[in-house]
């Protein structure tokens, strides 16, 4: 059973309370999230804003008085019914929440809404996604180091307190020096007490007295814990080795694509650009645009350039290995790669692009994406490069179609999706 407190919140309490509603509420938030983002634009994905999640799915547990044994109710101005009468379904059957239908019709569904900052937003939309397979490669040359544990020192920070050791120390030293111990002296009260009690001579209850005191003196002199004592948690930054990724994204913007699609090929762009610079801090991002020539662009070009021409896809392959013997070597660097094409190719290309997919992008790849982009509503079947890639067999690019912006997400969230530990991507 869950307490709700429903006190007035005091200063400072809110954000707790609207972090511990998140996580209750995550599933069915995460759900709503990702309800929305299949109607915004790709760049609206970093601005965050309000998701509607249904009013059932806030629920608390409450305490009620309960009700046991059989009871009766008398319900006033009823003519139609008898104890044991089924009652109907209203006409109009179920609406659906927010209002919807004629008044008095059909049963609803309040709604909730909340406000998500970027960050959450984002949080909750890559929540489970993942490159696949990102290995730790050699230390880079950038800087990344981790503290790590060197031992003790004799000064530092009081968090970085060792209590254990200084304990130890002490132990050690009041032992060395024959630290009298508490019992020592209590044993010698009482034997002073009995000694009075029994009535022995002064003499003897002198000798106990001079006892305690060179003791007494003796422990105030050896303390229980010395400066000496004391030591520190000491922590040295090491390098430590990166999981450093490159993305090559590339995209043809021949003539046969349409505006439609070079549209949803953007969009598919825009949303692996937005979730590699959100998870990952060392990850470079590569734009290959080719028609039947290929070469490396910046972000604005690959996004707004408006160049057109014929298709050889293996000029972008060849592009993206020359990018990758000057600035990439691979046993620093995790290589990934993601595609988008219409399908369309000079048939005299074909032979040669699959011959430099399988004998050299495919063996250095940690992962290739194939995106298909067609025309909404319309199925033409298998194109000329889908079916090239087909031959590759179990080796073949992760390959997926897309034909209209509502794809683009669940396809994305089936490419990238976190898989189980020990299973392929």
């Amino acid at each position: 059973m869950q307490l709700i407190d429903r006190r007035l919140n005091p200063s400072g309490k809110s954000l707790p309370n609207r972090q511990r509603f998140l996580r209750r509420a995550r599933a069915i938030i995460k759900e709503a999230v990702s309800n929305t983002s299949a109607g915004r634009h790709i760049r609206e994905l970093e601005e965050g804003g309000a998701v509607v999640i249904p009013a059932s799915g806030i629920d608390e547990a409450r305490f009620r008085r309960g009700q046991t044994g059989r009871r009766e109710h008398v319900l006033p101005g009823n003519r139609d019914f008898l104890e044991g009468d089924r009652l109907p379904r209203p006409p109009g059957g179920g609406g659906s929440g927010g209002g919807g239908g004629e008044a008095g019709q059909g049963s609803g569904e309040d709604q909730f809404s909340i406000v998500l900052s970027a960050d959450e937003f984002l949080d909750f939309f890559l929540e489970d996604l993942e490159l696949p397979r990102l290995e730790r490669r050699q230390i880079a040359a950038m800087k990344a180091e981790t503290p790590r544990r060197a031992g003790y020192a004799t000064a530092g920070s009081p968090a970085n307190l060792a209590i254990s050791r200084t304990m130890r120390n002490a132990l050690a030293r009041r032992t060395a020096l024959n630290r009298p111990r508490p019992e020592e002296i209590a044993a010698l009260e009482a034997e002073i007490e009995a000694a009075e009690t029994r009535g022995a001579d002064k003499e003897e209850i002198a000798l106990l007295m001079e006892r305690i005191s060179i003791l007494r003196r003796r422990a105030m002199m050896i303390p229980y814990i010395d400066p000496l004592d004391i030591r520190y948690r000491r922590f040295e930054l090491t390098p430590r080795p990166i999981a450093q990724a490159v993305m090559f994204c590339l995209m043809d913007v021949s003539g046969s694509m349409t505006e439609h699609m070079k549209d949803v090929a953007k969009r598919f762009f825009m949303l692996l650009y937005v979730f590699l610079k959100r998870r990952y801090e060392h990850v470079d991002v590569v734009f290959i645009r080719h028609t039947d020539e290929a070469k490396e662009v910046d972000e604005d070009t690959f996004f707004h350039s408006r160049e057109t021409g014929g298709t050889r896809v293996s000029t972008a392959f060849d592009e993206m290995m020359r990018v990758t013997s000057e600035r990439y070597p691979l046993d620093s660097w995790n290589i990934y790669a993601a595609q988008a094409s219409d399908g369309d190719n000079e048939r005299a290309d074909n032979a040669e692009t699959v011959e430099i997919l399988r004998n050299k992008i495919l063996p250095i790849c940690q992962y290739f994406a194939y995106i298909e982009v067609g025309e909404a509503g319309r199925d033409t079947g298998l194109s000329s490069l889908w079916r090239t890639y087909e031959t590759l067999g179990d080796s073949a690019p992760a390959m997926r179609r897309v034909s209209s912006r509502q794809e683009i997400y669940p396809v994305f969230r089936d490419l990238f999706q976190r898989q189980l530990s020990g299973a392929g991507a």
